[in-house]
């Protein structure tokens, strides 16, 4: 097996990214990547060669806050320490960027995934606004 390779702002297509959204999310509809990484502090991804196989989007507040969106991984990928290396490697740079918090919001089967990457429980709220 080849070594994972994690990148930090890489050049990939919707296409690429898409793809992996629509293998990973059944109801993934088409989304326009490069709008929402203008507005991100960085993104990292996974690579097992030159195939996609992990995305995580490091948003921010402009400030010192920044929040994880978006943690995917290929299904044929799971279970291998491959969003565990791309949340590490996401909390590296916004470290290295200068954010002093990094947030995320999951639902609850994934507990167990961020408590186990170094995050812990706090009170929050949500609110849907649409759709």
């Amino acid at each position: 097996m080849r070594p994972i390779e994690h990148r930090i702002c890489p050049d990939v297509s919707n296409d690429e990214l898409n793809a992996l959204f629509a293998a990973s999310w059944p109801a993934h509809e088409p989304t326009d990547f490069a709008r929402q990484h203008a507005h991100s502090l960085a993104f990292v991804c996974a690579f097992d060669g030159e195939h996609l196989i992990g995305y995580v989007n490091l948003a921010w507040d402009g400030g010192i806050h920044a929040f994880l969106l978006d943690t995917t991984v290929h299904p044929a990928h799971r279970r291998r320490g491959v969003g565990r290396a791309l949340v590490s490697r996401a909390a590296a740079v916004a470290r290295e960027r200068g954010m002093r918090w990094l947030h995320v919001d999951f639902e609850p089967h994934l507990a167990g995934f961020y408590r186990g990457a170094g995050f812990a429980p706090t009170e929050a709220g949500l609110m849907k606004l649409g759709g």
